[in-house]
């Protein structure tokens, strides 16, 4: 069991001394060999890294899990796990910081115990909350350890992640501060003061206060956190650069490696010797130890699509309301656990058939979506199929930085946005998300759809759950009208299956092609019929899949005298700039133009501000035939 005794014994605390004065050692070394680096805080922060790695429970299916969320001291993360026997010290010590090595200059996931790849400040403890709540849900005899630094504490999401844990009553999580009163530009107090202990009493936390230096104290303070009734912040009050008595205290080392009088002069403090020349020699070398992820895969009986007409006069995102609560229905009863999350929006997201059903499976975050989007993120590696809903303009362009983070992890995220483009109409400019195709296009590990119409739709939804990876879903505010098929049967009604990366023809034609997506097909749709009764035919391409060219749909279309792209998001990174590209790879000879939005979009009804954009059926026929005649 972990931390089962009372108190170490004075061998253990012996040991752990002298651990910590060869890991100080490997901290200068590795900092100073590679010219950059956080000697100070790794210092700091080493003694309750080594107590935790030597007493945490972190083998097995239901291990403890690590967030280190002040990933800057990773040199003192590599150290105490490289002197306890989990890393090879010299490789350690001698390839930290090296392109392409594993031992990267933040804490990454990988390294042995870490659940979480750091980003910025802040973030460790929403992750450190997924975690916590996925032993929870799977019933799981775990706990949850975050390190932070006491500087970090100014972020707000921290606070948001503080109100979650204490609503969900997550008492299988601790939280420990490296209390050293230095942050990069001198003490915490001068920078931004901040009343640390009030904040964390008043969101329902406990406090514990110790010595970040004594081994016993530390110890003692995890074992107690481990059997609270609320969840536990150690306050460890810490000396930057510990040990080094020219270093104690002092911010400039808070980022800075040592010098070379420095260096010999720090090592002759720790009695150690200076072996700088072997190890900058191995620098020169290969590593041989490799990082290990462990993956957790969700099977997931995807359920049979439904299929909408007219009549039914549903939405797009009620149609994934459906699916979702579907899912629920298909799965959770059997063992495979489905979770949403919300901001306060499920009504207008449609997670709430969801919630009423299953409402141990949903968590209302509030109006916290920094917090909500990690902690998302962090559950879906846990092999828990994961869904987070949101309006555009908070759930990619408030919290990118998030998402961005998720990525890296390589999270299992499902990220469902309503309310996109100018069809949010009459919530005015700072509502409409007219920038999210861009944005998600920056993150390399999430896919992007943005299906038509309702039943293309469910159908994206089932895929997406069945599949491995990140997937950003925008399904839109207003209605948008079944599409037909030529035969009057919906176009992504029966036989129809989603394919990731495939264009739909929608209808044919010969004097042009005009490639759209969501919302906009259906007005692309009107456009060619309008035309067609000018005599033009146009073709109309579905590009749900909003990064993808399909080859096959694109080949076929070069040959037309007229392409042009149709959209309500910004013209400049929607789909226009791939499409481009596509066509000049291919020496495309004809007329290109692309439609989409150049302005932040006025506040009325929504065809007003379509019109106001010129993007209407009206004004799009007029410019169409100015460029086609």
């Amino acid at each position: 069991m972990p931390f089962e005794k009372e108190k170490l014994t004075n061998e253990e605390m012996f040991k752990l001394k002298a651990l910590s004065r060869l890991a100080k050692g490997d901290i200068l070394t590795m900092t100073r060999l590679a010219g950059t680096g956080h000697p100070g805080g790794s210092i700091s922060s080493l003694d309750a890294y080594l107590v935790l790695f030597s007493y945490a429970k972190l083998e097995g299916t239901q291990r403890d899990r690590v967030v280190i969320s002040h990933g800057h001291t990773s040199p003192g993360v590599y150290s105490a796990l490289a002197r306890l026997g989990h890393m090879p010290v010299d490789e350690v010590t001698a390839f930290f910081r090296k392109g392409g090595s594993p031992f990267e200059g933040h804490v990454v996931k990988g390294i042995p115990f870490i659940d979480w790849s750091t980003g910025n400040l802040g973030q460790g403890l929403s992750a450190g909350c997924g975690f916590a709540l996925a032993s929870r849900i799977k019933k799981e005899d775990a706990h949850v350890y975050v390190f932070m630094g006491d500087g970090e504490q100014q972020k707000g999401q921290l606070s948001e992640a503080r109100r979650f844990a204490s609503k969900y009553k997550l008492t299988n999580i601790t939280a420990l501060i490296d209390y050293n009163h230095l942050q990069i530009s001198g003490s915490i107090d001068h920078v931004m003061p901040q009343n640390i202990i009030e904040n964390y009493l008043s969101d329902g936390w406990n406090i514990i206060e110790i010595n970040g230096h004594d081994y016993n104290e530390i110890y003692a303070a995890f074992r107690k956190a481990r059997n609270s009734e609320n969840p536990v912040c150690i306050l460890a009050h810490t000396v930057m650069g510990k040990g080094i008595p020219f270093m104690e205290n002092k911010e400039k080392y808070h980022g800075n490696p040592l010098n070379e009088k420095e260096y010999k002069d720090a090592l002759e403090a720790l009695e150690m010797e200076d072996n700088f020349e072997f190890y900058r020699e191995k620098r020169k070398g290969q590593w041989t130890w490799k990082p290990s992820v462990d993956v957790q895969t969700v099977n997931v009986d995807t359920g049979s699509p439904f299929t909408y007409i007219d009549n039914d006069k549903l939405d797009n995102r009620s149609a994934f309301g459906k699916t979702l609560k579907d899912l629920g229905d298909k799965n959770i009863a059997k063992g495979c656990t489905i979770c949403t999350f919300d901001c306060d929006l499920a009504g207008s997201v449609k997670t709430g058939d969801f919630c009423s059903a299953y409402p141990d499976y949903f968590f209302q975050g509030g109006i916290q979506e920094h917090n909500t989007a990690t902690v998302a993120g962090a559950l879906s590696t846990t092999g828990i199929l994961t869904f987070f809903a949101a309006f555009g303009a908070f759930g990619i362009d408030e919290t990118y930085n998030q998402e961005r983070l998720n990525d890296i992890n390589h999270t299992n995220l499902k990220l469902i946005l309503t309310h996109v483009g100018l069809d949010v109409g009459p919530d005015g400019k700072t509502h409409q998300c007219i920038d999210y195709v861009g944005l998600s296009r920056n993150l390399f590990n999430f896919k992007t759809i943005v299906p038509c119409d309702p039943n293309q739709v469910d159908r994206t939804i089932r895929y997406i759950a069945g599949t491995e990876g990140n997937f950003l879903v925008a399904t839109g505010r207003n209605r948008w009208p079944v599409i037909y098929r030529d035969d009057k049967k919906p176009f992504f009604g029966d036989g129809y299956t989603f394919e990731y990366g495939k264009m739909d023809t929608i209808r044919g034609g010969r004097d042009g092609a005009i490639i759209a997506y969501g919302g906009m097909v259906v007005k692309a749709v009107k456009i060619s019929e309008e035309l067609a009764e000018k005599g033009i035919t146009l073709k109309v391409i579905n590009m749900s899949c909003v990064h993808e060219i399909d080859n096959d749909v694109m080949k076929e279309t070069l040959a037309q005298p007229h392409i042009f792209t149709y959209e309500d998001h910004n013209v400049f990174t929607g789909i226009a700039p791939v499409v481009t590209g596509y066509l000049l790879k291919n020496g495309y000879r004809g007329k290109f133009e692309s439609f989409g939005v150049k302005h932040y979009g006025a506040s009325g009804d929504t065809e007003e501000v379509y019109a106001i954009e010129r993007l209407d059926v009206e004004s799009m026929v007029k410019a169409l035939l100015e460029i086609m005649k």
